[in-house]
């Protein structure tokens, strides 16, 4: 019996040292506070642990669970609004002239360099009224403004960059957008919302622990005031999806992509990453002119979980995926179309692309949602086969703003040829 409890005390000590060396780490690694709750969990077993070494493990642990809670600034950060990411905490009026914020760092958390102006809701800029579509602030970025915030990451891990802007003039305005040494230029030209604002996503590789985000608005206009509106900017980190035995494809549900809004009802736009190395949507490629949509299931019909991909710019709107595939082997591409039931209405077609094989799939949409699902069988003619979908028309709604099918639950299998007698 001594023995026992002396093998059972034993092993509660390893248990005990192998917590604190796993902590040890969590802490070098800067790693986010659920990873800390993970491997505290996973390393220790209190309900097997003697009263007084549970007492003691248990205030360890009250101690140790704290620091991991204890903020964004000692931790690498997961997902949600950079601080101040909305701007609601804004400059003295000592750090600022009319709009015009004077001091780099007269705005929290940011440090801005150029023309930037603190723009409250309501404001008026001529005969136009400029409206926030969160909170009542966000900064406009004249020629050659930026602003830009440090952000502890994970090196090696991928991020998503979510932000929401506005024109404020008629020009081209387009963005750049950076976490060095990646950047992208996410044009303007096109606005995809009735109200003005637009979501745009854009993914980076993180190559430090710590990161600076820069939003650099690179327009050289006449009017140095004619610059966009940039408000709510968050992060996620993003899982990269692997492959399965029921699905050939990576992420073919589209639940992993970029952060969304909770309080926005207008998605989040994937531009074009032709160029760029990464993209918001693990697995996928926007390749074609204009942008798609990132759609939720709390503000959207979506045919199958809780994301979905909504094709909102005609064949200008496309999107694509390699995957291996055998030579002389028949495949299935399976896929659901529909409405994402925000007054879209009219006829719509999906075209999906298997290599060189396609199949045109109609919805008529009423605007209130619903699904049909598809199937293309195929024979893969070369080692590597592009699957891509895009909308053959153009949508509106009847405010003006673009729309169209929505595409989800996509899937890539092989097929058995059957047995010739």
């Amino acid at each position: 019996m001594q023995r026992e409890r002396g093998v059972s005390g034993h092993l509660k000590r390893r248990a005990f040292m192998r917590f604190i060396a796993n902590l040890r780490g969590v802490l070098q690694l800067d790693l986010h506070k659920t990873s800390c709750c993970r491997v505290f969990f996973s390393q220790t077993h209190l309900q097997t642990l003697s009263l007084s070494l549970s007492l003691t493990m248990l205030a360890f642990a009250a101690l140790s669970l704290l620091l991991c809670a204890a903020g964004h600034v000692a931790f690498a950060f997961t997902d949600g609004l950079l601080p101040n990411g909305n701007f609601e905490y804004g400059p003295k009026p000592s750090e600022m002239k009319g709009t015009v914020v004077i001091g780099r760092n007269a705005i929290p958390n940011w440090e801005i360099s150029g023309f930037v102006e603190y723009i409250k809701s309501g404001q008026k800029q001529g005969d136009m009224l400029l409206v926030v579509p969160e909170g009542a602030f966000a900064v406009r970025l004249g020629n050659e403004a930026s602003i830009k915030q440090k952000v502890k990451v994970l090196k090696g891990m991928y991020y998503s960059i979510t932000f929401s802007a506005a024109r404020t003039c008629a020009q081209q305005e387009k963005l750049n957008v950076s976490v060095a040494p990646d950047s992208g230029v996410l044009p303007m030209q096109t606005m995809y919302s009735s109200n003005g604002w637009d979501s745009y996503a854009w993914a980076f590789q993180a190559d430090f622990d710590e990161v600076e985000v820069v939003i650099h608005n690179p327009g050289v206009e006449e009017d140095p005031a004619c610059g966009p509106l940039i408000d709510s900017i968050a992060i996620r980190a993003l899982y990269p999806p692997r492959l399965t035995n029921k699905n050939l494809l990576k992420n073919g549900d589209f639940e992993e992509g970029p952060y969304v809004f909770p309080n926005t009802s207008w998605g989040v736009l994937i531009p074009p990453n032709i160029e760029d190395d990464h993209c918001p949507l693990p697995g996928w490629m926007v390749e074609s002119l204009k942008a798609v949509k990132y759609i939720d299931s709390v503000h959207f019909a979506v045919p199958s979980g809780k994301r979905a991909v909504e094709l909102v710019a005609g064949k200008e709107s496309a999107l694509a995926q390699v995957v291996r595939t055998v030579p002389g082997k028949v495949y299935t591409l399976t896929f659901a179309v529909g409405d994402a039931s925000s007054d879209c209405q009219g006829s719509m077609v999906v075209e999906a692309f298997a290599g060189q094989d396609t199949i045109k799939v109609p919805f008529e949409s009423m605007g209130k949602g619903g699904y049909k699902r598809a199937v293309l069988r195929f024979t893969a003619v070369s080692p590597r086969t592009r699957i891509m979908f895009l909308s053959t028309f153009y949508t509106t709604r009847i405010d003006g703003s673009l729309c169209g099918p929505v595409v989800d639950d996509v899937g890539l299998l092989s097929v058995r040829r059957p047995l010739h007698m």
